[in-house]
């Protein structure tokens, strides 16, 4: 009979992301992006890795019916400026969800937990006062590798991921709006 620490152990190798591609996604469970207009924003820090993020994310937004005239595009300079950038679109835009997309590699020092941490802070504080899902596609690797992995690697693509998101909770801010009922959570 297995201990319970190894019942655990094995629970959690499953569930681990290092060992599946979590871009993979039922496509018809996908609301179409027709009617709907996106914001995404992207750091240029790390550029091939983000440029790819974002080749990921416009090419799924396109393939769930988005139209390119009403994907807006702006690039900053790195992460932390991602809730900024994403306040001044959502200032002079009107957007169904702005989607972020930036990496912070660990490196020698503690500053990807600084920029993460006020990254995702920004964007939920953002997306709770404007009521406009504002997401995070911000990779936190330990290293360059882990980053490649996670932008279109043997991982899969977190801008794929970032923009199945945001098609979903446009949708949910759509129907909740329209007066749709909506089972949340499940």
């Amino acid at each position: 009979m297995a201990k319970p620490d190894d019942l655990i152990l094995q629970l959690l190798k499953i569930m681990a992301s290092a060992l599946k591609n979590l871009s993979q996604y039922d496509e018809s469970t996908i609301p179409s992006a027709a009617d709907r207009s996106f914001g995404i924003v992207v750091a240029e820090w790390n550029t091939a890795i983000t440029h790819a993020l974002f080749q990921g994310c416009w090419d799924t937004l396109v393939q769930h019916g988005a139209k390119e005239e009403n994907l807006t595009v702006i690039q900053v300079p790195g992460s932390f400026e991602l809730p900024a950038a994403a306040k001044l679109l959502l200032a002079n835009r009107t957007m169904d969800a702005v989607i972020c997309l930036g990496c912070v590699i660990q490196g020698e020092t503690s500053h990807n937990e600084y920029i993460n941490h006020a990254v995702a802070h920004g964007l939920t504080t953002l997306s709770i006062a404007s009521n406009v899902p504002c997401i995070f596609g911000v990779l936190t690797p330990n290293d360059e590798q882990q980053a490649l992995d996670r932008a279109g690697g043997r991982h899969g693509n977190k801008g794929v991921e970032a923009a199945v998101t945001a098609l979903r909770m446009a949708d949910l801010k759509h129907s909740l709006k329209q007066g749709g009922k909506t089972r949340i959570g499940f």
